[in-house]
């Protein structure tokens, strides 16, 4: 079965995908995303010892910020409703990691994968930011969609 692009329409050109008759449904989506950093960053951050604060909460309300203004900055996203977004970080000392995870939810008639990854991006890049200047090695990677349920293609997971 050969799949199409919704975004484009029979023409080829880029269009807004019309979800009118879609069935609201509860929905929601989870993206993950690390940012590497060297050992004595990573140390920093876990005890709270960052000059320029609590750099983990500043990246939780970037990410949530992120996910209401999805479609804001990614041209053809429907702008949603959310009802709830988390953000949660694993500090990782063995692989000198943070694992930075999002979820997005709402009831509606798309789903909020793009919300997830637009919020796990966001977050990734507000610790980036925040820790830059004592480490300038720091690298953003594995920022993808680990599951998502809801509407008519149901539940998937990575």
């Amino acid at each position: 079965m050969t799949q199409s692009f919704t975004h484009l329409n029979e023409k080829g050109e880029a269009n807004m995908v019309d979800v009118t008759e879609k069935a609201v449904t509860q929905r929601i989506a989870t993206a993950e995303g690390f940012v590497h950093m060297e050992s004595a960053t990573l140390a920093m951050i876990a005890q709270g010892e960052h000059k320029k604060g609590d750099v983990i909460s500043v990246a939780r309300i970037a990410g949530i910020q992120a996910a209401k203004k999805c479609s804001d900055l990614i041209p053809l996203c429907h702008p949603l409703m959310l009802t709830k977004v988390t953000i949660e970080f694993e500090l990782d000392t063995a692989q000198q990691k943070v694992r930075v995870l999002a979820t997005c939810k709402l009831a509606g008639q798309t789903g909020v994968e793009m919300e997830a990854l637009t919020a796990v991006s966001v977050a990734c890049l507000t610790l980036f930011d925040m820790c830059k200047a004592v480490d300038k090695s720091m690298t953003i990677e594995g920022i993808k969609v680990l599951n998502k349920s809801g509407g008519k293609s149901g539940d998937w997971q990575r």
